[in-house]
């Protein structure tokens, strides 16, 4: 991401192709169960949140041109931060595995040549993307988002025309689905100042980052729970081969496993030099791409459930005291080897996702967590102004 600055534009295609992505449909599925409206509801209103918290998150790295974890050093200090670099660093390389493994199980139940077959065939077209460059990318990224444009309004219709209906069982209660819906948002914080840092007009280029993302993702959702409640299918590759659309659902699924992968392994590489700036950011991420298609080879990646709720309590909190320091203390700790007020109240906010996650809320464990970690911040920060006062003044 080094050299010219980025357009609104480019971080919207950016923004687009990481928003098409079988995860997100095959996530949209398991809403089938609450029924349309409701499932709706969630998607609509955990979209609103996750991705408002995204925009925030973008916003600090277009203000400042840093990148993500580099972001994180403003609250949590240079050592403090490292933590969370490792942590982004493992959850991208699970990304990298579970979106390769979905790809490539989706393409083989249309062309069948073997699992691991398609997961060298999309990760060697991840570390393709990636050794060309996002720069370079610019127009073979516009053909191929239009390309996925219009296949996606065919599968909406082919979905949307279905005459079947598929009885809606037992499973998410609303407070879980609009979780789940943050969820997807949520993952993508820890990575979105790595393109927003080069835009060339911050506020407007990360306002269509977040909005390109959520209108796609919950459109990406809505197909998914569509499919299951519509014509009775919760994958994604059964549905195209009933609707006819064998070389253009295989297109669809390569091509947006492929658009949506290839962001996770670069951010890991840009996540790797905050890590060690002597670590070499392309290749590195070229090593995240080759790991996950080793790891979608041999491990089975069906259920990511408590993944992207693990992926809630680490970073949920990381973001409400990264927006406290930043948005209303205007502190900054980059300088400071290790902020271990920051880390504690982290801590704390970490405990108190997991707790949620046994309590049944309506707005999901997202919400309430970050208020109560932003509370948290903002008057451990007061009391220490506090008590630095009465020290003074004895």
């Amino acid at each position: 991401m080094e050299g010219r600055k980025t357009s609104v534009f480019e971080n919207g295609l950016i923004w687009f192709g990481a928003g098409i992505s079988i995860a997100e449909i095959l996530t949209g599925a398991s809403f089938a169960s609450i029924g349309f409206g409701k499932g709706l509801a969630a998607i609509l209103l955990g979209h609103l949140m996750g991705c408002t918290i995204l925009f925030l998150a973008g916003l600090m790295g277009a203000k400042t041109g840093k990148s993500a974890m580099e972001t994180v050093k403003i609250s949590f200090g240079q050592k403090g931060s490292l933590l969370f670099s490792v942590l982004n660093i493992l959850q991208l390389t699970g990304w990298t595995a579970i979106m390769i493994y979905d790809g490539a199980l989706a393409a083989d139940s249309i062309y069948a040549t073997g699992h691991w077959v398609w997961c060298l065939v999309i990760g060697g077209l991840i570390v393709l993307w990636i050794l060309i460059g996002i720069r370079n990318l610019r127009k073979v990224n516009i053909v191929s988002m239009a390309a996925l444009f219009l296949l996606t309004i065919l599968l909406s219709v082919v979905i949307f025309r279905s005459d079947a209906i598929s009885a809606a069982e037992e499973g998410l209660t609303f407070g879980a689905a609009v979780e789940l819906s943050v969820a997807m948002p949520l993952s993508w914080l820890p990575l979105i100042s790595d393109y927003t840092r080069d835009a060339r007009k911050p506020l407007k280029a990360t306002l269509a980052s977040a909005l390109v993302y959520g209108l796609v993702s919950c459109w990406m959702y809505v197909i998914g729970m569509g499919a299951a409640i519509f014509t009775g299918e919760s994958q994604i590759a059964r549905i195209l081969v009933k609707a006819g659309l064998g070389a253009a659902g295989l297109l669809i699924i390569v091509f947006s496993t492929v658009t949506t992968t290839f962001l996770d392994a670069c951010s890991a590489g840009v996540s790797s030099e905050s890590v060690s700036p002597r670590c070499p950011g392309k290749w590195f991420a070229v090593g995240t791409a080759v790991i996950g298609t080793v790891g979608a080879i041999l491990f089975p990646m069906d259920d990511i459930t408590n993944f992207l709720y693990f992926i809630g309590s680490v970073f949920a909190p990381m973001i409400a005291i990264q927006i406290a320091d930043f948005f209303l203390l205007k502190n900054d700790r980059s300088a400071a080897p290790a902020s271990l007020s920051n880390l504690a109240v982290w801590l704390f906010g970490f405990v108190v996702y997991r707790g949620l996650m046994r309590v049944d809320i309506v707005v999901g464990n997202t919400l309430p967590d970050m208020a109560v970690t932003i509370l948290a911040c903002v008057a451990l920060h007061k009391l220490g102004k506090y008590a630095n006062r009465r020290k003074s003044a004895s």
